[in-house]
C-alpha cells in the first residue's frame, strides 16, 4: 500500500468517526433512558391511604403510603413526606386535560374532545393519537420526576367506556398503557394500573401495584387478584356516598384482609378525612 493511499484511507476513517450520526433522542425519555433505571417496587401488605387537598410539609398520615396531587403538591412537601418515612405517589390524569392545568398549550385542539360529564372541568384525550400527546405526557412526568415522587397514580384510562368524541378501543388503551408503563420506568419512577379490570391479565406483570374506586360495591374486587399472586399491592378504596361505615367495617374489611388488599374507606372528594379497617 502507497504512503499516499494510506494517508487517505486513514483521512476517511478519521472523518466518518467525527461525522457520526447521533441518534440519541432530544424528546422522548425512553430513547435516552438509563438502562440502570430503578424505580420503588412496593410489596402486598403495604398500607395506603389518598388525599388530593393541599398537602402541606406538617400533614400527617400514618399509612406507608400517601398518594397527593402532583401540580398541587411542592418538592418540599415530597421531601418531608419522605423524611417521616413515607412513600408518595402522585396523582396526575393522562386520559383528560383539565382546564385548571396550566399545560394545556402542549395539546394540539385536535386531541381534545368532549367534555368528561361526571368532572365537568375536563375533556377527554383522543389517546389513539400518542405520538401527539406524548410532550404533554413527558412534561408532567418530568415534573413528577423533579419533585422527588416515587411513583405515578395515572388516573382515567378508561376512555374506550367513555363517550370521548373519538374511537377509541381497549386496543388502544392497551398501547397507551404500554407506553406510560416505560416512559415512568425509564424515569425512575413506578406506575400503578387505575381501575379498569379489564387491564389486569395483560399488565399485573407490567404495572407495579393497582389502585381501585368501588371495586367491592360493583363486584370486581377480585379481578385483581393477579397482582396479590404477584406480591404486588392492591390499594382498594370504598366510597361513603355508595357504602356505608359499618358496611365497610363489616364487609369489605374482612374480605380485603383474606385478599391482602389495603384498604381505605374515604369521602368521594377525597380530603383529608379517611377510615381504616379495625
Amino acid at each position: 500500500m502507497s504512503k499516499t493511499f494510506l494517508f487517505a484511507f486513514l483521512l476517511v476513517i478519521a472523518m466518518s468517526g467525527c461525522t457520526k450520526k447521533d441518534t440519541t433522542s432530544k424528546v422522548d425519555p425512553i430513547n435516552n433512558s438509563d438502562t440502570t433505571a430503578t424505580w420503588w417496587q412496593p410489596v402486598a401488605g403495604v398500607t395506603f391511604d389518598w388525599d388530593l387537598a393541599d398537602v402541606t410539609s406538617s400533614d400527617t398520615f400514618f399509612t406507608d403510603v400517601v398518594d397527593v396531587d402532583a401540580f398541587q403538591t411542592s418538592q418540599a412537601t415530597v421531601a418531608a413526606l419522605h423524611a417521616k418515612g413515607k412513600k408518595v405517589i402522585a396523582y396526575v390524569s393522562v386520559g383528560t386535560l383539565e382546564n385548571y392545568r396550566d399545560d394545556g398549550n402542549l395539546l394540539p385542539a385536535e386531541v381534545i374532545g368532549n367534555v368528561y360529564p361526571e368532572w365537568p372541568d375536563e375533556r377527554w384525550l383522543n389517546i389513539h393519537q400518542l405520538d401527539k400527546i406524548k410532550p404533554w405526557l413527558i412534561s408532567r412526568f418530568t415534573m413528577i420526576r423533579q419533585k422527588g415522587f416515587d411513583a405515578i397514580e395515572p388516573d382515567n384510562l378508561d376512555a374506550y367506556e367513555n363517550e370521548t368524541g373519538f374511537d377509541i378501543t381497549l386496543t388502544d388503551t392497551k398501547n397507551y398503557c404500554s407506553y406510560l408503563i416505560e416512559l415512568a420506568h425509564s424515569m425512575g419512577l413506578g406506575i400503578g394500573q387505575k381501575n379498569v379490570p379489564e387491564l389486569t391479565d395483560s399488565f399485573s406483570l407490567k404495572f407495579d401495584w393497582a389502585l381501585t374506586e368501588d371495586a367491592f360495591d360493583q363486584g370486581w374486587q377480585d379481578d385483581m387478584l393477579p397482582y396479590i399472586s404477584k406480591n404486588k399491592p392492591v390499594f382498594v378504596t370504598e366510597y361513603s356516598d355508595v357504602t356505608s361505615q359499618t358496611k365497610f367495617q363489616t364487609v369489605v374489611c374482612p374480605a380485603a384482609k383474606t385478599k391482602k388488599f389495603s384498604a381505605v374507606f374515604k369521602k368521594r372528594e377525597l380530603d383529608k378525612w379517611s377510615y381504616f379497617c379495625q
